[in-house]
């Protein structure tokens, strides 16, 4: 499926999408930002895989809907992704935004494509609580989270990170509903062969 927003639109990570998304993930930033460690390009394709299938994994890539109703071009409308990755047992989910385009941060595609995650989480996925784990530098996404009600729960010295977290209550549960607004239409699968 795919989710369309105000100004985001969220689809499946697919394997058309992985030189690009391979490509950021080589950059030092994102890598500082992410805690993530550069792949192969063969080790990509088999992430994707499995973010496609893993049932514990929900992943999203973000793209600048303005720029994708012009282009009609995913791979040059691109600009980041998202993700949950879901605890069952507790109906708690860690949750994850990055917009690797430097170009399209600072214009709240962050802000609205991890809403309508969280809202997609709750309403499909039946999570109750999100989690979110950010370092000690990334101010910046610290505050996003704070102003979506996300309350701090622990610091971790030694990943050099905070955990912050947010139940779905009630109230929550309605400041999100006016907060952000989504449409979910059927996502017409890429073909696409890896050679």
């Amino acid at each position: 499926m795919k989710l369309i927003g105000s100004g985001v639109i969220l689809i499946p990570y697919e394997e058309i999408h992985v030189e690009k998304y391979h490509k950021w993930m080589l950059n030092k930033e994102l890598q500082e930002l992410t805690a993530s460690e550069p792949l192969s390009l063969e080790k990509e394709y088999a992430m994707q895989k499995s973010w496609r299938t893993d049932d514990d994994k929900c992943t999203f890539l973000v793209m600048d809907k303005e720029k994708y109703e012009k282009n009609g071009n995913e791979i040059e409308s691109l600009i980041g992704d998202t993700n949950l990755f879901i605890d069952n047992e507790s109906k708690s989910a860690e949750t994850e935004i990055m917009i690797a385009e430097s170009n399209a941060r600072r214009k709240k595609f962050g802000w609205e494509a991890m809403l309508m995650m969280m809202k997609f989480g709750r309403n499909f996925l039946n999570c109750e609580t999100f989690v979110a784990k950010i370092g000690f530098s990334n101010v910046k996404s610290q505050a996003m989270f704070k102003k979506m009600q996300f309350k701090e729960v622990s610091r971790s010295d030694i990943f050099q990170e905070i955990t912050y977290e947010r139940t779905c209550s009630k109230d929550w549960l309605e400041w999100l509903d006016t907060n952000v607004q989504f449409s979910i239409v059927e996502y017409r699968k890429v073909s696409f062969v890896h050679m």
